[in-house]
């Protein structure tokens, strides 16, 4: 195996050189292009911002070693994209549906302690996603959330019920979030798909609010939330 062929090839001192020289000049033009885009630029990302940032890296990495490739190019390229930043930014502004068009709307997972699936599925997560963000921030069960929004950046938000007006609600966590086998008298269970809470007859009566064919039930929980 030619070792040098592999990390050195036909690369010169000369070239070495105007590398470091490209890379400095494409680096300092990327810190440029991310002051101008905003401070929200180096946060969370909407799609939209995370499009302009994905073609940054393509516009900018291949004039760092290609050497038949100029950085006026470069250059010429990312003022266009800024240009366009700004231009779609002034219309997300103006126009609210444009808006919708490029960054999508926020939607409401949970209200009133209960799972909202269609909004679910427009988001395109699943149960252990949002329980997972839901845990983070400290929630045991649904009983504790009034509003759970997922915003146009990936972000969940939560509006959580004061602690003297937390229901009862489906737990959140794996050893909790188990179907049951038998039901007990005078005990709240939640629906392990939409969260809705009911007394039970039996564990494979069907939701009445989803009307769910899995029939699954786990016990419900009404802990209040800890700061």
């Amino acid at each position: 195996m030619d070792w040098s062929s592999i990390f050195i090839h036909d690369t010169t001192w000369a070239f070495a050189a105007e590398i470091l020289i490209r890379v400095i000049i494409m680096f300092v033009l990327i810190i440029s292009f991310l002051r101008f885009t905003g401070k929200r630029g180096v946060r969370q990302l909407s799609i939209f911002e995370l499009t302009i940032i994905l073609s940054l890296g393509s516009i900018a990495g291949d004039p760092m070693f290609t050497e038949d490739l100029p950085i006026i190019q470069a250059v010429l390229i990312m003022s266009t994209v800024i240009l366009l930043y700004r231009l779609c930014t002034w219309g997300m502004m103006k126009y609210q549906p444009f808006e919708y068009l490029l960054e999508g709307k926020s939607l409401y997972i949970v209200e009133d302690g209960m799972l909202v699936h269609d909004k679910i599925a427009e988001g395109k997560m699943s149960h252990d996603e949002f329980f997972a963000e839901m845990r983070q921030q400290g929630v045991e069960h649904l009983g504790q959330v009034r509003t759970g929004l997922l915003e146009t950046d990936g972000e969940f938000s939560l509006l959580l019920y004061p602690p003297d007006d937390t229901g009862y609600g489906l737990p959140l966590f794996p050893k909790q979030y188990q179907a049951v086998d038998k039901i007990e008298p005078g005990i709240y269970y939640a629906c392990m798909y939409c969260g809705y809470v009911s007394y039970l007859s039996n564990p494979n009566q069907v939701c009445q609010r989803c009307e769910n064919d899995c029939r699954n039930w786990a016990r419900a929980l009404n802990t209040k939330l800890v700061r």
